[in-house]
């Protein structure tokens, strides 16, 4: 059996992660031509699909092209819009005109030196926020711009940008793109039971149709269940209430007051007094939750605070629209790989959406086990060890990053906030990167691991953002004035062209309807 070569991946589960990565092995393995690798999806008609995930990382983009997938067919089949970055609304300090961004682009001239040190001791002159100041995207977004016009080809574009979309109409799309193009086979059957080999292997599922599905390697996205890695081999799961105290969430979608109503190309993540509602534009609607801490807010009062942020004109919203509610048990599985078992999506782990995570960890997931795929049983238990080792790290930094938003914030006004502050709910690893930063400007010389999820200009847009200071000694003023005024003119003339230049985005998207993009 040590020698027996891996053919037939069998992916338990369907969803964004269930197809993303049924179609990313499909495609890397060339599926629809050759027989060499089968993968077979299986799933429940009776699961109902969670549908959290409408923000997407820049990623996406490369997945697409990955899957063959046409830029203007997702636009139009998924609800599409682009993405820009968000926007970070009363964080700081709770008043109303207290935000800051966190583009999707680097700060200008990020490859010739750190302008932090820089903008920091000239920004009481400056008078310009980080973002503002080292990124034109911030002034596109405010200005409701798309990142490219209709003359850019598939995938290309002025600005860096990921998308915002509708989590079930992206499903169904997945869904039929890589039964017609990619060769996965598809069954719908409901799994229950599991015949293993003596090894502990799965060797094949039961389901209650009767059907035996036999397999290799078997992936699990069976959702919040985990029916495999967690139910089945009973991978413990690690909690990290003690660190994001969210666990609650109320989504609603919204419709625009006009066909013409302009759309945001930003995420609006916009802070109340025991959470902070998300803000989504999508080109029928938006997508407006708000996600909060049970322990500090009762759900009555959580309702009342999404119905002010939806309709401030005291209507009873929820007569016309309907809550979903969604509990929220943040953490992830102490490893993701066992035997010949290995968990994708909501079954791997689950964070708050403060930065869209889920789908970026699918995407990362899917690449790794497509690109990597064991050649035979032998070398199986290798590449597992490497993906956990990968993705505990990637879990572990993220969850550090999602806290940093929270422990820095000087609001007052509630326990929430300042539970976050509480030096025992900070990870040992912040407290180390937060004190370094307190002398050190963030580099990318602070992470030293190839499998780093967000770069160090995510963490100076967000330490700068949310007001920390780096006290820079004499000795540390190292930087070059005059090549740092050169990159801040440079970022101010492109911010003061693309305003004029690029197109409103809810105009792009009607013309990507319309007539669609250059193919690539």
């Amino acid at each position: 059996m040590k020698n027996s070569p891996i053919t037939r991946i069998v992916v338990v589960g369907g969803g964004s992660a269930g197809w993303l990565t049924a179609g990313r092995i499909a495609a890397e393995h060339q599926c629809a031509s050759s027989d060499r690798i089968q993968v077979t999806l299986v799933e429940s008609s009776n699961v109902p699909i969670v549908g959290v995930g409408e923000g997407t990382w820049p990623t996406m983009r490369s997945t697409l092209i990955k899957l063959g997938i046409s830029e203007t067919s997702f636009i139009k089949e998924c609800d599409a819009t682009f993405k820009q970055g968000a926007k970070f609304a009363q964080w700081k300090t709770g008043i109303k005109d207290d935000f800051y961004y966190h583009p999707l682009m680097l700060p200008q001239g990020f490859s010739k030196g750190n302008l932090g040190p820089y903008w920091q001791t000239t920004q009481d002159t400056l008078g310009e926020s980080f973002s503002h100041a080292v990124c034109f995207q911030e002034a596109i977004c405010e200005a409701g711009l798309a990142p490219k016009s209709i003359r850019h080809a598939e995938f290309a574009g002025t600005a860096n940008y990921a998308y915002h979309l509708d989590a079930g109409k992206f499903t169904q799309f997945l869904a039929k793109h890589c039964q017609e193009k990619l060769g996965v086979k598809h069954i719908l059957a409901d799994v229950n039971g599991i015949a293993s080999h003596e090894n502990g292997d799965i060797q094949s599922l039961y389901t209650t149709q009767g059907i035996n599905i036999e397999g290799d390697l078997f992936v699990d996205c069976t959702g919040f269940k985990s029916k495999l890695l967690g139910e089945h081999y009973q991978v413990p799961f690690i909690p990290c209430d003690d660190v994001l105290f969210i666990d609650r969430a109320i989504a609603v979608h919204v419709p625009y007051e006009h066909d013409n109503s302009p759309i945001a190309s930003h995420t609006i993540s916009t802070a109340q007094d025991a959470g902070w509602v998300w803000d989504i534009g999508l080109q029928s609607r938006r997508g407006v939750g708000y996600v909060y801490s049970s322990r500090h807010q009762n759900d009555d009062t959580a309702y009342e605070r999404l119905a002010h942020y939806v309709n401030q004109n005291g209507k009873d919203v929820f007569s016309q629209l309907t809550p979903k509610e969604i509990t929220i048990h943040s953490g992830y599985r102490k490893y993701f790989w066992q035997n010949n078992c290995v968990a994708v999506g909501l079954s791997a782990g689950f964070l708050e959406p403060l930065e869209a995570s889920a789908l970026v960890l699918v995407e990362l997931s899917a690449a790794m086990i497509a690109e990597q795929l064991p050649a035979n049983r032998q070398v199986m238990d290798i590449i597992a060890k490497r993906f956990n080792d990968t993705f505990s790290y990637r879990w572990q930094r993220i969850v550090d990053f999602l806290k940093l938003h929270y422990c820095l914030s000087q609001r007052d006004d509630s326990e929430f906030w300042r539970d976050n502050r509480d030096s025992g709910s900070i990870p040992e690893s912040l407290h180390e990167l937060l004190a370094l930063w307190q002398y050190h400007p963030p580099s990318d010389l602070d992470f030293t691991s190839n499998n780093e999820v967000f770069p160090a200009a995510s963490y100076q847009y967000v330490l700068y953002g949310m007001g920390f200071k780096t006290h820079l000694e004499p000795q540390q003023r190292w930087f070059n004035q005059n090549v740092a005024k050169q990159q801040l003119a440079q970022n101010q003339k492109a911010r003061n062209m693309l305003v004029d230049k690029l197109p409103a985005h809810r105009d792009l998207i009607n013309k990507i309807n319309q007539f669609g993009l250059q193919a690539v």
